[in-house]
């Protein structure tokens, strides 16, 4: 993935198109991190990330993130960062939910069955 920098990028437009029940794609680079865009409509597995923190902010829907002690719905503007190691799940709530993911671009994912 190249860089987006100095590129004006509308969420709306790169979301407008997908149709797959999950899309999860990288839309620019910041030092040694990522930003995701992320379109889904059904739940992710559960899973852990041991070399990295992950944020996420909510664009569309309602995104829930399930933690084993606690569930977390973000609205739409609504940020919440998982501590590298935490074991969770992400899952829209309705329909469909839409969100930006910001993670060390070396993510490491660990299911968890």
């Amino acid at each position: 993935m190249e860089p987006a920098s100095l590129t004006r990028l509308d969420i709306s437009e790169l979301t407008r198109a997908v149709t797959a029940e999950y899309e999860n794609f990288p839309i620019t680079l910041v030092n040694d991190h990522v930003v995701r865009l992320s379109v889904m409509t059904q739940s992710y597995y559960w899973h852990y990330h041991p070399n990295s923190d992950e944020t996420f902010m909510t664009v569309e829907g309602v995104l829930v993130i399930d933690l084993e002690t606690e569930t977390i719905e973000l609205l739409p503007g609504q940020l919440f960062t998982i501590p590298k190691n935490v074991i969770h799940r992400t899952r829209p709530q309705g329909e469909r939910s839409v969100n930006l993911t910001l993670e060390h671009s070396q993510l490491e994912t660990i299911r968890i069955d």
